[in-house]
């Protein structure tokens, strides 16, 4: 078995030959620091700037030159949908404000699981249903950008 390590993103979708494949959750994907294993069965030690989380589909390039491909493991989470977009968005508003990572889609969110956060979104007649799927939660307003502040 190699050992690979990474130090380098080459962004999304790369028309690249993948050479393995690295399955991680969302809170995997969040590290900056991880050992994992590829698709070959490789160890992998990521070494990657903390603070921009690996994206589905990102490739990765190791030191000795092979190409990673990223892919989102399935994991337990929470999908609530309505059939409403004014009840849609004030669930979305009122996680929002709570600082919770959710995924959107058209009028369903997905987050991971918390019973609380479940119970305020039936209360606000969604309906929500615990299962298990990829989560791959918005990437944030600011993400991407390059922000001065004074």
């Amino acid at each position: 078995m190699n050992t690979l390590e990474v130090y380098e993103r080459l962004g999304l979708y790369q028309e690249t030959q993948v050479d393995a494949w690295i399955v991680l959750s969302h809170g995997q994907r969040d590290k900056g620091r991880l050992k994992t294993q590829t698709s070959t069965g490789d160890e992998v030690h990521i070494f990657l700037d903390r603070g921009t989380p690996l994206m589905i589909g990102e490739v990765l390039r190791t030191r000795c030159g092979k190409h990673i491909a990223i892919e989102g493991a399935p994991e337990q989470v929470v999908t609530a949908r309505c059939d409403d977009w004014e009840t849609f968005s004030r669930a979305c508003y009122h996680l929002g404000n709570r600082h919770i990572k959710i995924q959107v889609g058209d009028r369903w969110l997905r987050m991971l699981p918390d019973h609380v956060l479940e119970n305020m979104l039936k209360l606000q007649g969604l309906t929500t249903l615990r299962e298990i799927a990829v989560f791959q939660p918005e990437a944030g307003a600011y993400s991407g950008l390059s922000i001065h502040h004074h």
